[in-house]
C-alpha cells in the first residue's frame, strides 16, 4: 500500500487502552505515525510493538498524565488522541446493571482527563452503541464542544467498511480545525466468511495448522462433536435431535438463545466476534462446514487484522483465552483503517486551504 503522500499529513497518534494494536495498525496502515500505545495488560506487549513498530508502555490511563504522553511525540504538525476504552461495562452481551458501580466506566473519564488536559488538534474513540446512551459519553462530547472542537459521532455498520461481519460500533471523531466525520471507503469492501477464511488449510478439532500455530481450533467434547456435526450453518440447536439439546435450552427461559452453538454461512459476514469466539457454545461460532469452532487464526481475519499479524512469540504456548481476549477486544482493523484515512483527508483539505488562502 502506498503511503508516500498520505504521510506528508504528518500526523502522530497515541494510542490509549491500545490492547493488541487493532486500532494503531489500521491508523498506521492510513499513513498515521503511531508513536505510543497505552495499556495494562502485560500480554498486548508484545502483539503491540512486533506489528507496530512502536512504543508500548505498561501503566493504567487512569495514572498517567499528559505530559508524559507528549514525551512520546517528535514535533508533529498534528496530533490524535485515539482509543477504546473497555466496553464491557456498555456491551449488550453484559449481564447485569451498567451503571458507575463498574470501575472500568470512569476509565472514560480519564480519557477525557487526557484529551482535554494534552488538547491535541483531533480526538477519536470507538466503542460499543450503547454508550452513546450514557451520560458519561454525552459529558464527554460536550467537554470537547466546550474547548472548541468540532465534535463528530455515529453508530456505524462495519460491514461498510471492509470488517467482515455484522457488527456495529459507536464512532466519535472530533477537529479543533473544523468539521470532521468519517468517510466511507470509495468502493465496495464488503465480504463474506467466505472471501476471509475460506482458502485456509483444513483443521481438525483441538489440532493446529503445521505452518501457523495460531491457526489453531479448540477441542471438543463427543457430546459437542455430535452436536456439531447435527449443526448447519446458518441454524440453531432447535435443529438436533432432542438427546443433544442443552437441558437449560429445553427450559422456557432457555428457548431465547437460538444463536449458541451455531454454524457460520460461508456467504454472509460472520457475528460478531467476541473473546470467546473459539469455543463452539459461546455463540454462532462453528466453522461453516468443518466440525470445529473457529481457529484463533480465522477469529483473526474476522477481526480484519492481516493475516501475517503475529499474536505470540515465536515458541510460546498458545493460550486460547488470552489470545481470544487480545483478538475480541481488539478494535477491527479495517474500521480503524477508515478513522485514520478520514484524519488524514481532513488534514490534507486543511492544507489546501491554506495554500489558497
Amino acid at each position: 500500500m502506498k503511503t508516500d503522500t498520505i504521510l506528508n499529513a504528518d500526523i502522530q497518534a497515541i494510542d490509549l487502552f491500545s490492547g493488541a494494536g487493532g486500532l494503531s495498525h489500521g491508523l498506521k496502515m492510513a499513513g498515521v505515525d503511531v508513536r505510543v500505545g497505552v495499556d495494562l495488560d502485560p500480554a498486548c506487549k508484545f502483539a503491540f510493538e512486533k506489528n507496530n513498530g512502536a512504543a508500548f508502555l505498561l501503566k493504567s490511563v487512569e495514572e498517567i498524565t499528559a505530559r508524559e504522553l507528549f514525551g512520546f511525540l517528535n514535533k508533529p504538525k498534528f496530533v490524535l488522541l485515539a482509543g477504546c476504552a473497555p466496553c464491557q461495562p456498555f456491551s449488550k452481551y453484559r449481564q447485569g446493571k451498567c451503571d458507575e458501580s463498574d470501575g472500568r466506566w470512569h476509565l472514560l473519564r480519564s480519557f477525557q482527563r487526557l484529551a482535554l488536559n494534552m488538547a491535541p488538534d483531533f480526538v477519536t474513540m470507538e466503542n460499543v452503541p450503547r454508550l452513546a446512551e450514557q451520560q458519561v459519553f454525552h459529558d464527554f462530547k460536550v467537554s470537547l464542544e466546550d474547548a472548541g472542537y468540532h465534535v463528530w459521532a455515529e453508530v456505524v455498520n462495519c460491514l461498510r467498511h471492509g470488517v467482515p461481519q455484522g457488527r456495529e460500533r459507536l464512532v466519535m471523531m472530533a477537529s479543533k480545525h473544523g468539521k470532521v466525520s468519517l468517510l466511507l471507503p470509495s468502493r465496495n469492501v464488503r465480504k463474506t466468511v467466505r472471501q476471509v477464511i475460506g482458502k485456509l488449510p483444513k483443521l481438525q478439532a483441538g489440532k493446529a495448522s503445521a505452518s501457523d500455530p495460531i491457526h489453531q481450533s479448540a477441542g471438543l467434547t463427543p457430546l459437542n462433536y455430535a452436536r456439531i456435526v447435527a449443526s448447519r450453518p446458518g441454524g440453531t440447536w432447535r435443529d438436533w435431535p432432542a438427546e443433544l439439546v442443552a437441558v437449560c435450552h429445553q427450559k422456557k427461559s432457555g428457548k431465547t438463545y437460538p444463536s449458541v452453538y451455531g454454524r457460520m454461512e460461508w456467504d454472509k459476514p460472520s457475528p460478531t466476534i467476541t473473546t470467546q469466539f473459539y469455543g463452539f457454545g459461546n455463540g454462532r461460532f462453528g466453522h461453516p462446514s468443518q466440525n470445529r469452532a473457529l481457529s484463533l487464526r480465522e477469529g483473526a481475519l474476522l477481526q480484519s487484522f492481516p493475516k501475517s499479524y503475529q499474536f505470540v512469540e515465536p515458541g510460546r504456548a498458545i493460550e486460547f483465552s488470552k489470545i481470544g481476549r487480545l483478538i475480541g477486544n481488539a478494535v477491527p482493523v479495517k474500521l480503524a483503517e477508515s478513522i485514520g484515512r478520514s484524519f488524514v483527508a481532513h488534514v490534507e483539505a486543511l492544507q489546501t486551504l491554506r495554500q489558497l488562502a
